[in-house]
Protein backbone atom coordinates (compact mmCIF):
# COMPACT_ATOMS: atom_id res chain seq x y z
CA UNK A 1 0.00 0.00 0.00
CA UNK A 2 1.29 3.46 -0.95
CA UNK A 3 0.89 5.87 1.95
CA UNK A 4 0.21 9.58 1.49
CA UNK A 5 2.64 11.95 3.22
CA UNK A 6 1.91 15.65 3.80
CA UNK A 7 3.95 18.45 5.37
CA UNK A 8 2.05 19.43 8.51
CA UNK A 9 2.55 23.09 9.48
CA UNK A 10 1.77 22.20 13.11
CA UNK A 11 4.95 20.14 13.36
CA UNK A 12 6.90 21.45 10.35
CA UNK A 13 7.42 17.81 9.43
CA UNK A 14 6.33 15.53 6.63
CA UNK A 15 3.93 13.04 8.21
CA UNK A 16 2.02 9.97 7.09
CA UNK A 17 -1.61 10.91 6.59
CA UNK A 18 -4.38 8.86 8.15
CA UNK A 19 -7.96 10.17 8.41
CA UNK A 20 -9.93 10.51 11.62
CA UNK A 21 -12.68 8.38 10.10
CA UNK A 22 -11.91 5.35 7.95
CA UNK A 23 -11.81 6.28 4.26
CA UNK A 24 -13.57 9.65 4.74
CA UNK A 25 -11.55 12.90 4.75
CA UNK A 26 -12.75 16.36 5.77
CA UNK A 27 -10.90 19.24 4.08
CA UNK A 28 -11.44 22.96 4.70
CA UNK A 29 -9.95 25.67 2.49
CA UNK A 30 -9.90 29.34 3.45
CA UNK A 31 -11.59 30.90 0.44
CA UNK A 32 -11.58 34.44 -0.97
CA UNK A 33 -12.81 37.70 0.50
CA UNK A 34 -15.13 38.72 -2.32
CA UNK A 35 -14.44 42.46 -2.48
CA UNK A 36 -12.22 42.35 -5.57
CA UNK A 37 -10.90 40.00 -8.26
CA UNK A 38 -8.95 36.98 -7.04
CA UNK A 39 -5.34 37.15 -8.23
CA UNK A 40 -3.11 34.50 -9.77
CA UNK A 41 -1.41 34.46 -6.37
CA UNK A 42 -4.70 33.59 -4.66
CA UNK A 43 -5.40 30.90 -7.21
CA UNK A 44 -2.15 29.10 -6.49
CA UNK A 45 -3.66 28.19 -3.11
CA UNK A 46 -7.02 27.17 -4.58
CA UNK A 47 -5.44 25.01 -7.29
CA UNK A 48 -3.23 23.35 -4.65
CA UNK A 49 -6.33 22.63 -2.58
CA UNK A 50 -7.98 21.13 -5.67
CA UNK A 51 -4.88 18.98 -6.30
CA UNK A 52 -5.00 17.80 -2.67
CA UNK A 53 -8.62 16.70 -3.01
CA UNK A 54 -7.87 14.95 -6.31
CA UNK A 55 -4.88 13.14 -4.76
CA UNK A 56 -6.98 12.01 -1.81
CA UNK A 57 -9.61 10.65 -4.18
CA UNK A 58 -6.93 9.03 -6.36
CA UNK A 59 -5.92 7.16 -3.20
CA UNK A 60 -9.46 5.93 -2.76
CA UNK A 61 -10.67 8.30 -0.05
CA UNK A 62 -14.08 9.93 0.01
CA UNK A 63 -13.60 13.66 0.47
CA UNK A 64 -15.89 16.33 1.87
CA UNK A 65 -14.36 19.62 0.82
CA UNK A 66 -15.57 22.92 2.28
CA UNK A 67 -14.39 26.31 1.00
CA UNK A 68 -15.83 29.47 2.53
CA UNK A 69 -16.66 32.78 0.88
CA UNK A 70 -15.84 35.73 3.14
CA UNK A 71 -18.48 38.36 2.40
CA UNK A 72 -18.36 40.29 5.69
CA UNK A 73 -16.02 41.06 8.58
CA UNK A 74 -12.60 41.12 6.89
CA UNK A 75 -11.18 44.50 7.89
CA UNK A 76 -8.41 46.50 6.22
CA UNK A 77 -6.11 46.59 9.27
CA UNK A 78 -2.60 45.40 8.47
CA UNK A 79 -0.39 42.93 10.29
CA UNK A 80 -1.56 41.28 13.52
CA UNK A 81 -4.31 43.79 14.26
CA UNK A 82 -6.92 42.81 11.72
CA UNK A 83 -9.59 44.34 13.96
CA UNK A 84 -8.88 47.89 12.77
CA UNK A 85 -9.94 49.72 9.62
CA UNK A 86 -12.95 49.39 7.37
CA UNK A 87 -14.70 46.23 6.27
CA UNK A 88 -13.15 45.49 2.86
CA UNK A 89 -16.52 44.85 1.24
CA UNK A 90 -18.18 47.94 2.71
CA UNK A 91 -15.15 49.97 1.57
CA UNK A 92 -15.40 48.59 -2.00
CA UNK A 93 -19.13 49.38 -2.00
CA UNK A 94 -18.47 53.04 -1.18
CA UNK A 95 -15.76 53.31 -3.84
CA UNK A 96 -17.90 51.70 -6.55
CA UNK A 97 -21.25 53.22 -5.64
CA UNK A 98 -22.93 49.88 -4.96
CA UNK A 99 -24.24 48.08 -1.90
CA UNK A 100 -22.04 45.64 -0.03
CA UNK A 101 -24.42 42.87 -1.06
CA UNK A 102 -23.98 43.78 -4.73
CA UNK A 103 -20.19 43.84 -4.37
CA UNK A 104 -20.12 40.41 -2.73
CA UNK A 105 -22.47 38.91 -5.32
CA UNK A 106 -20.55 40.31 -8.31
CA UNK A 107 -17.09 39.20 -7.18
CA UNK A 108 -18.41 35.82 -6.06
CA UNK A 109 -19.76 35.21 -9.56
CA UNK A 110 -16.43 36.24 -11.13
CA UNK A 111 -14.54 33.98 -8.73
CA UNK A 112 -16.73 30.98 -9.59
CA UNK A 113 -16.21 31.58 -13.31
CA UNK A 114 -12.44 31.82 -12.81
CA UNK A 115 -12.50 28.59 -10.81
CA UNK A 116 -14.19 26.87 -13.73
CA UNK A 117 -11.63 28.26 -16.20
CA UNK A 118 -8.86 26.76 -14.05
CA UNK A 119 -10.79 23.48 -13.83
CA UNK A 120 -11.01 23.73 -10.04
CA UNK A 121 -13.83 21.41 -9.12
CA UNK A 122 -16.61 22.91 -7.00
CA UNK A 123 -16.21 22.08 -3.28
CA UNK A 124 -18.81 19.86 -1.63
CA UNK A 125 -20.02 22.93 0.28
CA UNK A 126 -19.24 26.60 -0.34
CA UNK A 127 -20.75 28.49 2.59
CA UNK A 128 -20.98 32.27 2.84
CA UNK A 129 -20.26 34.07 6.10
CA UNK A 130 -23.48 36.10 5.82
CA UNK A 131 -25.53 32.88 5.64
CA UNK A 132 -24.04 31.67 8.93
CA UNK A 133 -24.40 34.63 11.28
CA UNK A 134 -26.37 32.59 13.84
CA UNK A 135 -23.72 29.87 13.91
CA UNK A 136 -21.07 32.51 14.58
CA UNK A 137 -23.15 34.11 17.35
CA UNK A 138 -23.71 30.68 18.93
CA UNK A 139 -19.96 29.97 18.89
CA UNK A 140 -19.18 33.34 20.50
CA UNK A 141 -21.78 32.61 23.20
CA UNK A 142 -20.01 29.30 23.98
CA UNK A 143 -16.72 31.17 24.36
CA UNK A 144 -18.42 33.77 26.53
CA UNK A 145 -19.89 31.08 28.81
CA UNK A 146 -16.40 29.58 29.28
CA UNK A 147 -14.88 32.92 30.20
CA UNK A 148 -12.81 33.44 27.04
CA UNK A 149 -14.27 36.83 26.04
CA UNK A 150 -14.48 40.44 27.18
CA UNK A 151 -16.24 43.57 25.98
CA UNK A 152 -14.75 46.87 24.79
CA UNK A 153 -16.37 49.95 23.27
CA UNK A 154 -15.98 48.53 19.76
CA UNK A 155 -16.75 44.85 20.21
CA UNK A 156 -16.42 41.46 21.90
CA UNK A 157 -12.85 40.17 22.04
CA UNK A 158 -11.24 36.77 22.53
CA UNK A 159 -9.05 36.76 25.64
CA UNK A 160 -5.86 34.89 24.71
CA UNK A 161 -4.46 35.09 28.26
CA UNK A 162 -7.62 33.52 29.69
CA UNK A 163 -7.42 30.81 27.02
CA UNK A 164 -3.90 29.88 28.07
CA UNK A 165 -4.73 29.94 31.79
CA UNK A 166 -7.93 27.90 31.53
CA UNK A 167 -6.81 25.33 28.94
CA UNK A 168 -3.12 25.05 29.70
CA UNK A 169 -2.45 25.42 25.99
CA UNK A 170 -0.15 28.00 24.47
CA UNK A 171 -1.85 30.51 22.17
CA UNK A 172 -0.30 31.03 18.75
CA UNK A 173 0.16 27.54 17.31
CA UNK A 174 1.56 27.72 13.73
CA UNK A 175 3.17 31.11 14.36
CA UNK A 176 5.47 33.15 16.59
CA UNK A 177 2.79 35.58 17.75
CA UNK A 178 4.32 35.86 21.21
CA UNK A 179 7.25 37.71 19.61
CA UNK A 180 5.12 40.33 17.86
CA UNK A 181 5.34 43.74 19.46
CA UNK A 182 2.10 45.69 19.69
CA UNK A 183 2.06 48.79 17.54
CA UNK A 184 5.16 47.87 15.53
CA UNK A 185 3.27 48.23 12.27
CA UNK A 186 -0.25 49.40 13.07
CA UNK A 187 -2.27 51.56 15.39
CA UNK A 188 -2.64 50.05 18.84
CA UNK A 189 -6.12 49.37 20.20
CA UNK A 190 -5.75 50.68 23.80
CA UNK A 191 -8.78 48.72 25.05
CA UNK A 192 -7.28 45.33 24.29
CA UNK A 193 -6.06 43.48 27.38
CA UNK A 194 -3.35 41.90 25.24
CA UNK A 195 -2.22 42.95 21.75
CA UNK A 196 -2.75 39.35 20.59
CA UNK A 197 -6.46 39.40 21.48
CA UNK A 198 -8.82 39.54 18.51
CA UNK A 199 -12.39 40.59 17.73
CA UNK A 200 -15.18 38.04 17.68
CA UNK A 201 -17.99 40.57 17.17
CA UNK A 202 -17.68 44.22 16.12
CA UNK A 203 -20.28 46.84 17.05
CA UNK A 204 -21.74 49.11 14.40
CA UNK A 205 -20.61 52.58 15.45
CA UNK A 206 -23.67 54.11 13.81
CA UNK A 207 -26.37 51.42 13.46
CA UNK A 208 -28.03 51.61 10.06
CA UNK A 209 -24.98 53.11 8.37
CA UNK A 210 -23.52 49.76 7.30
CA UNK A 211 -25.11 47.63 4.57
CA UNK A 212 -24.34 44.46 6.53
CA UNK A 213 -25.19 44.34 10.24
CA UNK A 214 -27.20 42.08 12.53
CA UNK A 215 -28.78 41.96 15.96
CA UNK A 216 -26.81 40.02 18.56
CA UNK A 217 -26.86 39.48 22.35
CA UNK A 218 -24.16 42.17 22.57
CA UNK A 219 -25.69 44.77 20.24
CA UNK A 220 -26.03 45.53 16.52
CA UNK A 221 -22.91 44.69 14.59
CA UNK A 222 -21.13 42.10 12.49
CA UNK A 223 -18.80 39.13 13.09
CA UNK A 224 -15.02 39.38 13.12
CA UNK A 225 -13.14 37.74 10.28
CA UNK A 226 -11.69 34.78 12.20
CA UNK A 227 -14.88 33.42 13.78
CA UNK A 228 -16.56 32.54 10.47
CA UNK A 229 -14.06 29.83 9.51
CA UNK A 230 -14.39 28.09 12.87
CA UNK A 231 -18.19 28.25 12.81
CA UNK A 232 -18.58 27.03 9.23
CA UNK A 233 -15.85 24.39 9.22
CA UNK A 234 -17.18 22.78 12.39
CA UNK A 235 -20.76 22.92 11.14
CA UNK A 236 -19.94 20.97 8.00
CA UNK A 237 -16.94 18.86 9.05
CA UNK A 238 -17.36 18.39 12.79
CA UNK A 239 -15.51 19.75 15.82
CA UNK A 240 -12.35 17.88 14.75
CA UNK A 241 -11.44 17.26 11.12
CA UNK A 242 -8.52 16.20 8.97
CA UNK A 243 -6.97 18.94 6.83
CA UNK A 244 -7.08 22.75 6.69
CA UNK A 245 -5.56 24.53 3.67
CA UNK A 246 -4.63 28.18 3.20
CA UNK A 247 -2.02 30.61 1.94
CA UNK A 248 1.11 31.16 4.00
CA UNK A 249 -0.09 34.67 4.91
CA UNK A 250 -2.83 33.12 7.07
CA UNK A 251 -0.35 31.17 9.16
CA UNK A 252 0.67 34.08 11.40
CA UNK A 253 -2.71 35.31 12.64
CA UNK A 254 -5.90 33.94 11.08
CA UNK A 255 -5.20 30.25 11.56
CA UNK A 256 -3.82 30.51 15.14
CA UNK A 257 -6.98 32.44 16.00
CA UNK A 258 -9.12 29.72 14.46
CA UNK A 259 -7.35 27.09 16.56
CA UNK A 260 -7.70 29.03 19.82
CA UNK A 261 -11.37 29.91 19.49
CA UNK A 262 -12.38 26.46 18.17
CA UNK A 263 -10.52 24.49 20.83
CA UNK A 264 -11.58 26.98 23.48
CA UNK A 265 -15.23 26.32 22.61
CA UNK A 266 -15.06 22.53 22.21
CA UNK A 267 -12.11 21.40 24.33
CA UNK A 268 -11.12 19.13 21.44
CA UNK A 269 -8.25 19.19 18.91
CA UNK A 270 -9.43 21.30 15.95
CA UNK A 271 -7.47 20.18 12.87
CA UNK A 272 -4.87 17.41 12.49
CA UNK A 273 -3.03 18.61 9.37
CA UNK A 274 -2.43 22.21 8.29
CA UNK A 275 -1.17 22.85 4.73
CA UNK A 276 0.15 26.29 3.78
CA UNK A 277 0.89 27.30 0.21
CA UNK A 278 3.87 29.56 -0.45
CA UNK A 279 3.39 33.01 -2.01
CA UNK A 280 3.62 33.46 -5.76
CA UNK A 281 6.24 35.99 -6.83
CA UNK A 282 6.02 38.08 -10.00
CA UNK A 283 9.24 38.80 -11.86
CA UNK A 284 11.14 38.00 -8.66
CA UNK A 285 9.16 40.44 -6.52
CA UNK A 286 6.25 40.27 -4.12
CA UNK A 287 2.90 40.80 -5.81
CA UNK A 288 1.52 44.21 -4.83
CA UNK A 289 -0.65 46.97 -6.23
CA UNK A 290 2.11 49.52 -5.69
CA UNK A 291 4.36 47.59 -8.09
CA UNK A 292 1.55 47.16 -10.61
CA UNK A 293 2.17 43.42 -10.82
CA UNK A 294 -1.14 42.10 -9.49
CA UNK A 295 -2.59 39.93 -12.26
CA UNK A 296 -5.95 38.22 -12.62
CA UNK A 297 -7.26 35.46 -14.87
CA UNK A 298 -8.77 38.17 -17.08
CA UNK A 299 -5.31 39.72 -17.50
CA UNK A 300 -3.97 36.38 -18.74
CA UNK A 301 -6.85 35.97 -21.16
CA UNK A 302 -6.34 39.49 -22.50
CA UNK A 303 -2.89 38.33 -23.58
CA UNK A 304 -4.45 35.24 -25.23
CA UNK A 305 -3.29 32.69 -22.68
CA UNK A 306 -5.42 29.70 -21.78
CA UNK A 307 -6.06 29.79 -17.99
CA UNK A 308 -5.10 26.11 -17.90
CA UNK A 309 -1.58 27.18 -18.91
CA UNK A 310 -1.45 28.89 -15.51
CA UNK A 311 -2.59 25.67 -13.87
CA UNK A 312 0.21 23.83 -15.71
CA UNK A 313 2.66 26.46 -14.47
CA UNK A 314 1.52 25.87 -10.88
CA UNK A 315 2.13 22.14 -11.34
CA UNK A 316 5.77 22.72 -12.29
CA UNK A 317 6.69 23.81 -8.75
CA UNK A 318 6.04 22.19 -5.38
CA UNK A 319 3.42 24.09 -3.40
CA UNK A 320 5.90 24.66 -0.55
CA UNK A 321 8.47 26.21 -2.90
CA UNK A 322 8.50 29.77 -4.20
CA UNK A 323 7.14 29.98 -7.74
CA UNK A 324 8.23 32.99 -9.78
CA UNK A 325 5.64 34.07 -12.34
CA UNK A 326 6.93 35.64 -15.56
CA UNK A 327 5.19 36.10 -18.88
CA UNK A 328 8.00 34.11 -20.50
CA UNK A 329 7.40 31.32 -18.02
CA UNK A 330 3.68 31.34 -18.77
CA UNK A 331 4.52 31.27 -22.51
CA UNK A 332 6.62 28.13 -21.88
CA UNK A 333 3.81 26.57 -19.84
CA UNK A 334 1.34 27.31 -22.64
CA UNK A 335 3.67 25.73 -25.20
CA UNK A 336 4.12 22.63 -22.99
CA UNK A 337 0.36 22.35 -22.47
CA UNK A 338 -0.28 22.69 -26.21
CA UNK A 339 2.33 20.04 -26.97
CA UNK A 340 0.77 17.75 -24.38
CA UNK A 341 -2.71 18.25 -25.83
CA UNK A 342 -1.49 17.58 -29.36
CA UNK A 343 0.19 14.35 -28.28
CA UNK A 344 -2.86 13.17 -26.34
CA UNK A 345 -5.15 13.96 -29.29
CA UNK A 346 -2.84 12.02 -31.63
CA UNK A 347 -2.74 9.05 -29.25
CA UNK A 348 -6.52 8.99 -29.07
CA UNK A 349 -6.69 8.81 -32.87
CA UNK A 350 -4.03 6.06 -33.03
CA UNK A 351 -5.09 3.84 -30.18
CA UNK A 352 -6.20 0.30 -30.79
CA UNK A 353 -7.04 -2.17 -28.10
CA UNK A 354 -4.37 -4.84 -28.05
CA UNK A 355 -3.38 -7.54 -25.63
CA UNK A 356 -0.42 -6.43 -23.56
CA UNK A 357 2.60 -8.62 -23.23
CA UNK A 358 3.59 -9.39 -19.65
CA UNK A 359 6.67 -7.18 -20.18
CA UNK A 360 4.56 -4.19 -21.27
CA UNK A 361 2.05 -4.76 -18.46
CA UNK A 362 4.89 -4.62 -15.95
CA UNK A 363 6.03 -1.34 -17.52
CA UNK A 364 2.52 0.14 -17.23
CA UNK A 365 2.39 -0.88 -13.58
CA UNK A 366 5.83 0.66 -12.97
CA UNK A 367 4.66 3.99 -14.41
CA UNK A 368 1.52 3.92 -12.27
CA UNK A 369 3.64 3.20 -9.22
CA UNK A 370 6.08 6.03 -9.97
CA UNK A 371 3.21 8.46 -10.44
CA UNK A 372 1.51 7.42 -7.20
CA UNK A 373 4.80 7.68 -5.32
CA UNK A 374 5.28 11.25 -6.62
CA UNK A 375 1.83 12.60 -5.77
CA UNK A 376 1.85 10.83 -2.39
CA UNK A 377 5.14 12.50 -1.53
CA UNK A 378 3.53 15.71 -0.28
CA UNK A 379 1.78 16.41 -3.61
CA UNK A 380 5.00 16.43 -5.66
CA UNK A 381 3.43 17.60 -8.92
CA UNK A 382 6.74 18.47 -10.68
CA UNK A 383 7.88 14.85 -10.30
CA UNK A 384 4.44 13.58 -11.32
CA UNK A 385 4.59 15.69 -14.50
CA UNK A 386 8.00 14.20 -15.24
CA UNK A 387 6.45 10.72 -15.05
CA UNK A 388 3.76 11.75 -17.54
CA UNK A 389 6.33 12.99 -20.06
CA UNK A 390 8.33 9.82 -19.52
CA UNK A 391 5.23 7.79 -20.42
CA UNK A 392 4.72 9.75 -23.62
CA UNK A 393 8.33 9.10 -24.67
CA UNK A 394 8.14 5.39 -23.89
CA UNK A 395 7.60 2.49 -26.30
CA UNK A 396 4.20 1.64 -24.86
CA UNK A 397 1.25 1.38 -27.24
CA UNK A 398 -0.81 4.47 -28.05
CA UNK A 399 -3.69 2.92 -26.11
CA UNK A 400 -1.64 2.50 -22.94
CA UNK A 401 -0.02 5.91 -23.18
CA UNK A 402 -3.44 7.51 -23.58
CA UNK A 403 -4.98 5.55 -20.70
CA UNK A 404 -2.10 6.43 -18.36
CA UNK A 405 -2.20 10.12 -19.32
CA UNK A 406 -5.95 10.37 -18.76
CA UNK A 407 -5.60 8.53 -15.45
CA UNK A 408 -2.83 10.88 -14.29
CA UNK A 409 -4.94 13.85 -15.36
CA UNK A 410 -7.47 12.92 -12.69
CA UNK A 411 -4.90 14.61 -10.44
CA UNK A 412 -3.46 17.25 -12.80
CA UNK A 413 -6.87 18.55 -13.87
CA UNK A 414 -5.68 19.75 -17.30
CA UNK A 415 -8.74 18.41 -19.15
CA UNK A 416 -6.63 16.15 -21.35
CA UNK A 417 -9.67 14.06 -22.19
CA UNK A 418 -10.72 17.06 -24.32
CA UNK A 419 -7.30 17.22 -25.95
CA UNK A 420 -8.77 17.35 -29.43
CA UNK A 421 -9.04 21.10 -28.96
CA UNK A 422 -5.29 21.58 -28.84
CA UNK A 423 -4.06 24.76 -30.49
CA UNK A 424 -0.84 26.18 -31.81
CA UNK A 425 0.77 28.62 -29.37
CA UNK A 426 0.95 32.23 -30.53
CA UNK A 427 4.61 33.39 -30.42
CA UNK A 428 5.40 36.19 -27.97
CA UNK A 429 6.80 38.35 -30.80
CA UNK A 430 3.49 38.11 -32.67
CA UNK A 431 1.58 39.14 -29.56
CA UNK A 432 3.94 42.08 -29.01
CA UNK A 433 3.44 43.30 -32.58
CA UNK A 434 -0.33 42.97 -32.19
CA UNK A 435 -0.20 45.10 -29.03
CA UNK A 436 1.84 47.73 -30.87
CA UNK A 437 -0.62 47.62 -33.80
CA UNK A 438 -3.53 48.12 -31.42
CA UNK A 439 -1.91 51.32 -30.09
CA UNK A 440 -1.68 52.71 -33.63
CA UNK A 441 -5.31 51.76 -34.31
CA UNK A 442 -6.46 53.54 -31.15
CA UNK A 443 -4.46 56.63 -32.24
CA UNK A 444 -6.12 56.54 -35.68
CA UNK A 445 -2.89 55.72 -37.56
CA UNK A 446 -4.43 52.96 -39.67
CA UNK A 447 -1.65 53.04 -42.27
CA UNK A 448 0.93 52.06 -39.67
CA UNK A 449 -1.48 49.50 -38.20
CA UNK A 450 -1.89 47.88 -41.64
CA UNK A 451 1.88 47.74 -42.08
CA UNK A 452 2.21 45.83 -38.82
CA UNK A 453 -0.63 43.52 -39.86
CA UNK A 454 1.39 42.62 -42.97
CA UNK A 455 4.48 42.08 -40.84
CA UNK A 456 2.51 39.67 -38.65
CA UNK A 457 1.24 37.91 -41.78
CA UNK A 458 4.83 37.38 -42.97
CA UNK A 459 5.44 35.58 -39.67
CA UNK A 460 2.67 33.14 -40.55
CA UNK A 461 -0.21 34.62 -38.59
CA UNK A 462 -3.47 36.39 -39.38
CA UNK A 463 -4.76 38.89 -36.84
CA UNK A 464 -8.49 39.64 -36.69
CA UNK A 465 -10.06 42.51 -34.72
CA UNK A 466 -12.97 41.69 -32.38
CA UNK A 467 -14.75 43.49 -29.55
CA UNK A 468 -12.76 41.36 -27.10
CA UNK A 469 -9.45 42.29 -28.73
CA UNK A 470 -7.26 40.77 -31.45
CA UNK A 471 -7.71 37.09 -32.33
CA UNK A 472 -4.91 35.11 -34.01
CA UNK A 473 -5.12 32.37 -36.61
CA UNK A 474 -2.13 30.53 -38.12
CA UNK A 475 -2.00 30.92 -41.88
CA UNK A 476 -2.41 27.67 -43.73
CA UNK A 477 0.69 26.55 -45.53
CA UNK A 478 0.27 26.26 -49.30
Amino acid sequence: MAYLYLTNSLTNKKEKFTPIKDNVVGVYTCGPTVYSYATIGNFRTYVTSDILVRVLEYNGYQVKHVMNLTDVGHLTGDGQDTDLGEDKIEKAAKEQGRTAWEIAKYYTQVFLKDMKKLNIRPPSVMPKATDHIQEQIDLIKKLEEKGFTYKTSDGIYFDTTSFEEKTGKKYGELSTLDKIKAGARVEVNPEKKNPRDFALWKFSQKPGERHMEWESPWGIGFPGWHIECSAMSMKYLGESFDIHVGGEDLRSTHHPNEIAQSEGATGKPFVRFWLHVTFLQVEGKKMSKSLGNVYTIADLESKHFDPLALRYLYLTAHYKDTLNFTWEGLEAAQAALDKLRNQIAALRDQKKRTTLSSEKQIKVDVFRGKFLKAINDDLNTPQALAVLWEVLKSNLTAEDKYDLAVSFDEVFGLNLVKAGKARVAVPAQVKALATERERYRQAGDFKKADEIREEIKKMGWLVKDTKEGPVFEPLKKK
